[in-house]
């Protein structure tokens, strides 16, 4: 029954994106700037069917209906509630129903929401919105059915990837699907723009709230899946340069790099075909990143759900757009005669945009490489952190010194009348940075050169803070955006160069020593849960410096549906540094090895994400605001 529903549900839907397409377009030949009601009527019922064809498939999850295929293969009865339900977006079906929804989402709420621009600008972007769900909507039915059925149906499931059963990946898709996903908005107001010779300035107006609402979930599914992955695959860090990782962080530094673009677009009238060009980079690597990760090209812990057929699909799909897309900018292209003075805040914006692309260009050479060397020579290479760590990091410090001095420069021409600032700030925090040095007597050449620009930036926020309260008129989004971005650089920079990390094989009983630590294996526990048990050690790990004992518990635990070991780790975390405990077992031995980590400024990483966070969602509230 819930099979049939299902598809019934899929097929309507492509139906009406196709009546959508159809009255758009007869809407357009019409006088007068309203949209036909119709159109809105037909909006609502695709997004309300959409949510209902997704709350099937979950109900499915829910029930254990194992007659779908899709469900017997990612879900057991013994399972609990809430990884039933994150279940149904844990596998390449339902996360492309997910995709689907949000499109759709963003579509209807892109039409209700920008009445005071123009009909036929409108129109075209629910046009090209709608071509993008049909494209997904037949991959799903006809390539990667969630209702596919199987018979006999089994009487019992396969069961989730026991390392997906975990509250942060309940909610870390579908943030992170809001941010793909979100770009493809923009993408189709941006094709809009083209075909109507929409105003440059009110084109920028209309979409920057919704790279804003793309960019901050983004930001939101990069902290969460980082966490995740922090105490969940036992890693030890916040980023390990894994190719998954980077597909979610490469359409990160389009969606920044666009929106800078779209502010001075806004108030300059310039940058109108780089900003199309940026629309277009960003709704292609959402695109890529998923058929990264669904077509098995990406060797990664984090792949759960590939098959090569479905990324062939992606890969045509992605190709089609890319080229039709290109075909209407160079159609349109016209040379703009403009000059942008080198002292000014367009200028700093440009250098911001190139520093981002940078960036993304080296993480998409690192990541694509080890697949072409494959293909090429049969050869199987990874680019890991130390390639990553040796490119980007120098740059970030130059970075980092352009985007403390950028909002200082006045738009169109500056004079160099605030050296004397700049000194004084050099000179805090040199000071502030040898009291770091000298405390913790321990650095690096380039982990003190990050420190050093990040105080730069931080510094130069405050004081941009303390001159703004003084007018009594400030940027408090971006204030709060750039002081948390520092931070962030700076904690990083503290916790890469103050860690620790010792491995050690023991058993039950034995004591290791080293540098001012000490740890001792005192016990091993084995306790039954509902779906799996679990070999809990007993460690304690003592700080001689310090006269502290922490005691640690890491986890072997062992699922028998499907039958899977994972290594869960123990964490002991202040506002100062983490401890950090994995245990995994060693063959036909009473040994384990024991996996010891201290590493400082954790906690504040995290808190600067989510701080990076609340400055884009109030940019968004105070673009609200003023419009």
């Amino acid at each position: 029954m819930l099979s049939n529903l299902g598809n019934i549900l899929l097929f309507i839907n492509v139906f009406l994106s196709v009546l959508i397409i159809y009255f758009a377009s007869q809407n357009i030949k019409t006088s007068g700037n309203s949209i036909s009601e119709t159109i809105y009527q037909t909006t609502l019922l695709q997004t309300t069917l959409i949510f209902g064809c997704f709350f099937t498939l979950v109900a499915a999850f829910i029930t254990s209906d194992f007659s779908l295929i899709n469900v017997f293969e990612n879900s057991h009865t013994s399972k609990p509630l809430l990884y039933k339900i994150s279940g149904s977006w844990g596998n390449h079906e339902g996360s492309l129903m997910l995709w689907v929804i949000i499109l759709t989402i963003f579509s209807f709420f892109f039409l209700i929401n920008n009445k005071t621009h123009p009909k036929n600008y409108r129109l075209f972007t629910l046009i090209f919105q709608n071509i993008i769900i049909l494209g997904f909507l037949s991959f799903i039915l006809f390539n990667s059915n969630p209702f596919t059925l199987i018979s006999p149906a089994p009487k019992e499931g396969l069961g989730l990837n026991p390392i997906l059963q975990d509250p942060a990946l309940a909610i870390h898709p579908p943030l992170l699907y809001i941010g793909f996903v979100g770009s493809s908005i923009y993408f189709s107001a941006a094709m809009a723009s083209l075909i109507t010779n929409y105003s440059e300035k009110f084109f920028a107006k209309s979409i920057k709230n919704w790279v804003l609402i793309s960019w901050v979930f983004q930001t939101l599914g990069i902290l969460v899946g980082s966490i995740w992955a922090y105490y969940e695959l036992g890693w030890g860090g916040f980023w390990f340069w894994d190719p998954v990782e980077n597909a979610s962080l490469l359409p990160w530094f389009a969606m920044t790099a666009l929106f800078h673009s779209l502010i001075v677009l806004e108030k300059r009238n310039v940058l109108y075909f780089w900003v199309i060009i940026l629309c277009l980079l960003t709704f292609v690597l959402s695109v890529t990143g998923t058929f990264l990760v669904r077509s098995g090209i990406l060797n990664s812990v984090h792949t759960f759900a590939n098959d090569p057929n479905r990324g062939i699909y992606m890969l045509s799909f992605l190709c089609l757009m890319i080229f039709s897309s290109l075909f209407l900018l160079f159609k349109k292209y016209r040379k703009n005669n403009y000059n942008i003075n080198f002292n000014s805040k367009e200028t700093y914006v440009l250098i911001n945009n190139w520093f981002m692309l940078f960036y993304l260009l080296t993480v998409l050479i690192g990541t694509l490489y080890p697949i072409f060397t494959d293909a090429l020579t049969e050869n199987k290479i990874s680019v890991g952190p130390p390639f990553y760590n040796a490119v980007i990091i120098p740059v970030v410090v130059i970075f980092l010194f352009f985007m403390a001095i950028g909002p200082n420069v006045k738009w169109i021409k500056n004079k160099f009348d605030n050296l004397i600032s700049f000194i004084i700030i050099f000179i805090l925090f040199l000071i502030i940075n040898f009291i770091i040095v000298y405390f913790f007597k321990s650095f690096t050449i380039l982990s003190n050169l990050i420190i050093i620009s990040s105080l730069f930036l931080i510094i130069s926020s405050l004081i941009d803070l303390k001159k703004s309260l003084e007018k009594s008129k400030f940027d408090l989004a971006r204030i709060i955006s750039h002081l948390s971005f520092g931070f962030l650089i700076l904690f990083i920079g503290l916790n890469h160069n103050f860690s620790l990390e010792e491995d050690f094989n023991m058993k039950v009983g034995d004591t290791k020593s080293f540098n001012n630590y000490e740890i001792k294996f005192k016990k091993l526990e084995v306790k039954n849960f509902k779906n799996y048990k679990s070999l809990i050690g007993d460690l304690e790990i003592k700080d001689k410096k310090m006269s502290q004992i922490k005691t640690l518990n890491p986890e072997i635990r062992i699922y028998e549906s499907p039958s899977t070991l994972t290594y869960e780790a123990a964490i002991k975390t202040n506002i100062i540094k983490d401890y950090y405990l994995t245990m995994s077992n060693i063959d036909r031995s009473d040994f384990y090895n024991i996996k010891f980590q201290k590493k400082p400024m954790m906690f504040w990483i995290w808190v600067s994400c989510m701080v990076l966070a609340i400055g884009g969602f109030l940019r968004v509230f105070q673009n609200a605001k003023s419009n």
